[in-house]
């Protein structure tokens, strides 16, 4: 009896060990990209959230609010970096901490946390990155949803439904916000939580919590247009321009019905994209970028892309499906180093960490280069949609795949570079449903809560035992 009592405590302490353990690998994560690893893109948006430039819709608005309010309270830019490190290791806790509770296995719910040290995965943990940010609240959504797939067999009280699909919404509209592609690998997200929360959701149910989804979206969305009144930069005619300058030749882009001097700059890009080898991002990399970007240049892309796409269909597959294939087979910026060169004097907390990342990471991607690979992922994505397994985690294991999937081949008719930040969100999910996969084998799923089985066990545990002495 003394030695049952010993292990109950022990299995009661677990979930504090593997906080213990998210604790220190999220200040590990803090320390070692302190103040936050910054690109180009993540310095302008800085800057737009010290107020040193307007806002613009360029890159997320909600992004640069959401620092500019870190700032204003802490006073540090490196607020943005805990917060986001405390997503990705408090949303990987709460999913340990499931694993634990539904199959009892130790090993299974340290993989889970071992998920957020992979180098796939570190790579990015601390880069202040529109696409982490999406990534890390897909993960936190995921994180909602698979507790309330553990809660399936306890009686809950409607009220904490409702306020697990709230939570739930919030980082699914951040997600969808921070990245706007990201709806594809959201939706399905948004079907785990409500079958998660409700194991038989009739329309009613449906129809709540798809307005409680369109209502966190549209309401702060708004609310950043009214209020913050974020410049329109046209970002989106920068997919056209590249499927302009690589689809049409130069003698049809010379014969192109559009103002002259944006004709002149087009047959300039195009000539120069050839010359160097671009495939895509022609507008940093080959474009004559004037002083208002692409605002007085977008209204003719776009004329100009729907007049000839339309009769240029074999050509502009070819290139789409040339782009993607490099996005998949030849995936590349697989890890950003440190801070890009800037004039605000910010630099690296702490070099030699740095340095040790840096050599993990391009150490893993010399040694295990298809970890990096955009068609590893996707092959993942693809296996995990399509035979998620039988255990208890089937469901979020096959969601994880059909977000992946979602997202990796929703970039086709939109990439603009061949990144892997491209494919963040794919590997993390793809490593998570592995490891759910195999934690949860031979685990039936969590049932349902019948009416009055609650009462019923009750009612069993106070009645006494049959001794058989009748």
């Amino acid at each position: 009896m003394g030695q049952k009592v010993w292990m109950w405590r022990r299995g009661r302490r677990w979930p504090w060990v593997l906080a213990a353990v998210a604790a220190l690998c999220c200040l590990g994560t803090v320390l070692v990209f302190a103040p936050g690893f910054l690109s180009p893109d993540s310095l302008d948006q800085l800057r737009q959230a010290r107020g040193e430039r307007p806002l613009t819709d360029w890159h997320p608005p909600v992004l640069s609010l959401v620092w500019r309010a870190l700032i204003a309270v802490t006073g540090s830019i490196a607020s943005l970096l805990v917060v986001q490190s405390l997503v990705l290791w408090g949303a990987l806790w709460v999913l340990a901490w499931c694993v634990w509770e539904v199959t009892g296995r130790r090993g299974g719910s340290l993989a889970v946390l071992g998920v957020g040290l992979a180098p796939f995965v570190l790579t990015f943990a601390g880069v202040v990155w529109k696409d982490v940010h999406a990534a890390f609240a897909l993960l936190a959504a995921c994180a909602v949803a698979v507790t309330g797939l553990r809660l399936r067999d306890r009686p809950v009280r409607p009220a904490v439904r409702w306020a697990l699909l709230w939570l739930g919404v919030l980082f699914l509209a951040y997600a969808m916000l921070v990245r706007k592609n990201a709806f594809v690998a959201a939706v399905p997200v948004f079907a785990l939580l409500v079958l998660a929360l409700w194991p038989a959701p009739g329309r009613r149910t449906w129809t709540l919590c798809t307005a409680a989804l369109v209502a966190g979206l549209v309401v702060p969305a708004a609310a950043i247009s009214l209020f913050a009144k974020p410049l329109r930069t046209e970002q989106g005619a920068q997919i056209m321009l590249d499927d302009l300058v690589h689809v049409l030749s130069v003698d049809e882009l010379r014969a192109a019905d559009v103002r002259p001097d944006l004709r002149d700059r087009l047959v300039a890009s195009a000539r120069e994209c050839a010359r160097t080898g671009v495939l895509s991002d022609a507008y940093w990399a080959c474009y004559e970028r004037p002083a208002d970007g692409l605002r007085g240049d977008s209204g003719a892309l776009t004329s100009l892309w729907l007049r000839e796409m339309s009769g240029h269909v074999p050509e502009y597959l070819q290139y789409r499906l040339r782009l993607f294939a490099t996005l998949l087979f030849e995936t590349d910026y697989t890890y950003k180093a440190g801070i890009s060169r800037n004039d605000l004097g910010v630099e690296v907390a702490h070099p030699r960490l740095e340095d040790m990342l840096g050599t993990y990471v391009d150490g893993m991607t010399a040694d295990l280069r298809w970890l990096f690979r955009g068609w590893f992922w996707l092959a993942v994505a693809l296996a995990l949609a399509i035979r998620p397994g039988r255990g208890a985690f089937a469901l979020p294991v096959r969601v994880l795949g059909v977000s992946s999937a979602a997202y990796v081949l929703g970039y086709l008719p939109i990439m603009p570079a061949t990144d892997f930040r491209y494919v963040y969100w794919p590997a993390l999910a793809g490593a998570l449903g592995l490891v759910l996969r195999w934690a949860g084998r031979g685990v039936p799923p969590p049932r349902p809560e019948r009416p009055g089985a609650a009462a019923g066990r009750a009612l069993t545990a106070h009645q006494p035992a049959d001794t058989g002495g009748r």
